[in-house]
């Protein structure tokens, strides 16, 4: 109700400005106990149980500042990032854009962050405050890793990242999916992606002696049927945490704004029946052999039951705060209670794939 009550000052200011905004009130409330680890909605994913399937997206908390703050929301689970090695300043401004009459977001923010020793600095802290490093007692926090704009070796910066995220991480997230820096989705090809999830692998483990997180790639929706199955064999392969479908699209279907032609990544619900789609299509080269986290257009209870009916394991959002608040993880969590009742299932794992 607070949030509709000042969501018209919010929108009346510039994209950037209200999200920095949200992340500085994040920052002030007070500290919230994360969700249990045990119930009706908790599941296991990649060897880690979480309480809820219901993440936060990378994007929102780029430079791990707020993760806790997130899961005293009620999400299950917050991915924080893009966090390259070296700081970035991304794209100019202005980059980012409420599509209000589509409930959408364009973004080219072309991962903009701190770099990846300040990031870690700041989430060596919240593990220490935690206790030991388990998802039980801080919560499960993956870190959603990528490359510098104007590195000569990506899948090297991959490697460092890698290493110096491992220890600190509940996952890795691998992001070669965005559409913002120039060449980065050449990556998804078969024979680079290959190259770079070993790279991945290998500093993950030389960083924790053997003991890494488990990987989850991100993808985009815009692929080929050819890539979705190059992409799948080698997520089995490599034998990938998950596949994280999807990334935001530079397709654009009608939409009614008037910023609709910026360019960028589309978000928000008019990606939800590709990102569907998408879920449906890996689930199906993928033969069920790899996990799937459903991202792309979810808003409601609905939409996230139907995305794990489809195949997601696990579901997020972000775009979808923008418009109906902080409150939307115990609205979405608490829907999703009802319709696995109403449906007769007992568990979220027993309901993945069920269409």
């Amino acid at each position: 109700m607070l949030f509709r009550l000042i969501r018209p000052a919010l929108f009346a200011l510039e994209p950037e400005t209200a999200h920095h905004l949200s992340l500085r009130a994040l920052k002030f409330l007070p500290a919230a106990a994360h969700p249990a680890p045990a119930g009706s909605l908790a599941t296991e994913v990649a060897g880690i149980t979480f309480p809820n399937p219901l993440g936060m997206a990378a994007g929102f908390d780029k430079d791990g500042e707020v993760p806790d703050a997130l899961l005293g929301l009620g999400f299950g689970f917050a991915e924080v990032g893009s966090i390259t090695p070296l700081p970035q300043a991304g794209n100019p401004r202005p980059r980012l854009f409420r599509l209000s009459d589509d409930r959408a977001v364009i973004n080219r923010m072309g991962f903009n962050n701190g770099g990846g020793s300040a990031a870690a600095e700041r989430l060596a802290a919240r593990l220490r405050r935690g206790g030991p490093s388990t998802s039980l007692m801080t919560g499960v926090v993956g870190i959603n890793i990528g490359a510098n704009k104007d590195s000569t070796d990506r899948i090297a910066d991959y490697g460092v990242m890698a290493q110096i995220m491992a220890p600190l991480a509940s996952y890795l997230a691998v992001n070669v999916s965005s559409p913002n820096t120039p060449g980065l989705r050449a990556l998804q090809d078969e024979g680079a992606l290959s190259a770079l999830l070993d790279a991945v692998r290998d500093n993950a483990d030389a960083a924790t002696a053997g003991k890494a997180p488990p990987i989850f790639l991100k993808v985009a929706p815009d692929l080929e049927p050819a890539d979705i199955d190059a992409i799948s064999r080698i997520a089995i392969e490599k034998k990938l945490g998950a596949l994280i479908v999807s990334n935001t699209t530079i397709s654009r279907p009608a939409l009614k704004s008037r910023d609709a032609g910026e360019t960028g990544g589309l978000s928000g619900a008019p990606l939800k029946d590709l990102a569907q789609q998408r879920l449906r299509d890996f689930r199906k080269a993928s033969g069920g052999g790899v996990p799937l986290i459903g991202v792309g257009g979810i808003a409601t209870a609905e939409d996230a039951w139907a995305r794990i009916r489809a195949g997601a394991s696990l579901v997020q959002l972000y775009s979808a705060m923008v418009y109906e608040g902080p409150g939307i993880a115990k609205a979405v969590t608490t829907g999703l209670e009802r319709l696995m009742r109403r449906d007769g299932f007992a568990s979220i794992a027993a309901a993945v794939g069920s269409e």
